[in-house]
């Protein structure tokens, strides 16, 4: 009996250091008005061009491996933006807490600058190491200090329909998805590479500079709170189980987004094809980071997220997994793995927020988001590997990068159903 009242105080413990205190209480929260959701406006002009640029990668890559980068293998050049997302991800150990303590106005204004000068500088590379510092590390630090307050300052102001807010946000990474390439393919082949990148430089200051002016903290800061990274967050199981779900979903996210394009070129499809592809993906990809969001909110966003990755892998073993030179198919795919992916980015930032009070949410964000761009960083060079171990004579085979993918997303289900039964008691009916 004693053992078993340990065991229910234990948990009781852990749902009461995860639930609102004082000011968390729902009806603290604007959930709306003016100037709650022009402080969405300004975060989702952010998020266009810091997780645009993220979602078009796919075609710099593309480029990148048959022009400047010719000479090295798409392993090499997807370290360049596996550097990038690494930096943009991991980012948070430091711009989670200074968010909590300052605010979200001086790392905007910083992140702005310092990602239009990184876009510039990697529209003038031409060497392997100016890629690298240029897009990879300039580039992945300073969307990091843009991306990371647009999503967090959400917290501040939303509470019941906290997802759809931050859905809405994280619909610009999508519609960059869409708009960019198709700037880019439009550019590039005519003004060249430099002024197609230079172009999409100016755009990513215009809609920096609107979120820089609109978005604003509601919650008085919390004094005292200095710590980076607390490692002591991993003694919760539930929070460590949660960060390791989202670490394969953004494995699973991403690899499509970096590798479709070249998996299209090298299966017949023309090069603009192929480049259409990635705003295909990414205009559905709108619509699955919005209705998850709003699902979330509904009928809870850990049961989203079991639904939302267990497709994402049905599709990606049973649909590209047999896709090969089919064109149909392959288009087929593109929309639904865009549909259904679309929440590991939407998502993911509220089922932190969710086990997370709202005044340590900036660095639990950067602690989970810490483990998730180690993640993220050797997962693209290992799909890269598993790809050039598998090209013989030119010929590139993607079965394998694709059963990578695909169990990827598995593992993410299969731990979000893990972390939800921790935390309702394994009460299949609750909404959470």
């Amino acid at each position: 009996m004693g053992s078993v009242k340990e065991q229910d105080g234990s948990r009781e413990e852990i749902l009461l250091a995860q639930s609102p205190t004082t000011g968390d209480e729902p009806e603290s929260y604007p959930d709306g008005g003016l100037h709650g959701w022009l402080v969405v406006f300004g975060s989702w002009c952010a998020v266009f061009p810091s997780f645009g640029l993220m979602n078009t990668t796919g075609v710099f890559a593309d480029w990148i491996s048959t022009h400047q980068l010719h000479d090295y293998s798409r392993s090499d050049v997807s370290w360049v933006f596996s550097v990038h997302i690494f930096f943009l991800l991991v980012g948070g150990i430091q711009v989670g807490p200074i968010f909590d303590r300052y605010g979200p106005k001086h790392l905007l204004v910083l992140g702005t600058i310092g990602l239009v000068a990184a876009v510039m500088s990697f529209s003038a590379a031409k060497e392997y190491y100016q890629f690298m510092l240029s897009f990879g590390v300039l580039g992945g630090i300073s969307a990091s200090m843009v991306f990371t307050p647009s999503v967090s300052v959400a917290t501040h102001w939303f509470q019941k329909r906290r997802a759809l807010a931050t859905g809405i946000i994280a619909t610009a990474g999508s519609i960059g998805g869409i708009i960019f390439p198709q700037i880019f393919n439009a550019l590039a082949p005519k003004v060249g590479f430099g002024w197609a990148i230079r172009t999409l430089g100016f755009i990513a200051l215009f809609f920096c500079s609107i979120g820089c002016l609109l978005q604003k903290a509601r919650l008085k800061p919390r004094k005292g709170t200095r710590k980076t990274v607390d490692i002591r967050i991993l003694r919760e199981i539930p929070f460590t189980i949660t960060t390791a779900a989202i670490v394969f979903a953004d494995i699973g996210a991403l690899i499509p987004v970096t590798y479709l394009a070249s998996y299209a070129h090298a299966n017949t499809m023309s090069t603009e094809q192929s480049y259409t592809l990635m705003s295909i993906l990414n205009a559905a990809s709108v619509l699955g980071r919005l209705l998850p969001a709003y699902a979330g909110d509904r009928y809870g966003r850990f049961n989203t997220m079991v639904v939302t990755t267990g497709i994402s892998a049905i599709f990606t073993v049973s649909l590209w997994l047999k896709s090969g030179t089919n064109h149909a198919a392959i288009i087929a795919y593109t929309v639904l793995f865009g549909f259904w992916s679309g929440s590991a980015i939407s998502m993911s930032p509220v089922c932190i927020a969710q086990i997370s009070k709202t005044e340590d949410f900036g660095k639990r964000y950067g602690t989970a988001y810490a483990f998730i761009g180690v993640g993220v960083l050797v997962s693209l060079p290992i799909a890269g590997q598993i790809l050039k171990a598998q090209t013989h004579d030119g010929k590139e085979e993607y079965w394998g990068l694709i059963v990578f993918c695909g169990v990827a997303y598995w593992l993410s289900a299969a731990l979000f159903v893990l972390a939800r039964g921790i935390l309702t008691g394994w009460k299949f009916k609750k909404v959470f």
